[in-house]
């Protein structure tokens, strides 16, 4: 595990005992390269991310699919891998998020937070699409980070424990030309998050003297 999750006050018997990039590499999750992946925020609307003090991580959406969503199975399991395509994204950027620097990676996740997932889908009650869809993105969460619901759970217990459940709104109404804009907060140790905020700042992608630091103490 991580230098940092090794000291987090986890009960032994819920802590993770399997290398994340094991999962990543079976799952055929592509992480990309630095030099695509950590980059400038000059010009950029939004964070992709934001590092608060307190070890908490919040993620900003990524969209998922083409369609909007109703009922029928197709379009749900449109949907659903969509979705599962954007939690790859999201688990791709937080792997150089954390990286970036050299402070840590995905292996110091304590546990998911919470996840919101926004559905497109007429509205007015037509359809009850948006938690099926969502699972999609929860599920991957699971399989990456461990849960009832992962790729690896056998009768509903995954052995690598419960880190990727999170608490989770799903909900349907939204417009937009895709299926799904999922985002999460999850949790890492706070001496990380500090580590990180203290060596390039809070958000990600970088300041431009950040980046420039970073790739200057990369070589």
């Amino acid at each position: 595990m991580g230098k940092h999750y090794d000291n987090a006050a986890i009960p032994d018997v819920l802590r993770r005992d399997f290398d994340v990039y094991d999962r990543l590499s079976e799952l055929g999750i592509d992480l990309g390269t630095f030099e695509e992946n950590v980059t400038s925020l000059a010009d950029q609307n939004i964070a992709h991310m934001v590092f608060h003090e307190s070890g908490l991580v919040y993620l900003s959406g990524s969209s998922g699919g083409t369609y909007p969503m109703n009922d029928d199975e197709d379009r749900i399991a449109h949907g659903f891998q969509g979705a599962q395509d954007a939690a790859d994204h999201q688990i791709s950027r937080l792997h150089w998020g954390l990286s970036a620097g050299g402070e840590g990676d995905l292996n110091d996740v304590l546990y998911t937070v919470k996840a919101l997932g926004m559905v497109v889908t007429p509205g007015g009650g037509t359809t009850s699409a948006g938690p099926p869809v969502t699972n999609g993105f929860s599920f991957r969460w699971q399989s990456v980070f461990g849960g009832g619901k992962s790729s690896y759970a056998v009768g509903g217990v995954d052995p690598g424990g419960f880190a990727g459940v999170h608490a989770r709104s799903a909900m349907g109404g939204f417009d937009g030309r895709f299926s799904i804009e999922p985002e999460i907060v999850v949790a890492i140790p706070a001496s990380l998050a500090m580590e990180i905020i203290g060596n390039r700042g809070w958000v990600f992608p970088l300041p431009p003297a950040m980046l420039e630091k970073i790739k200057a103490g990369r070589g």
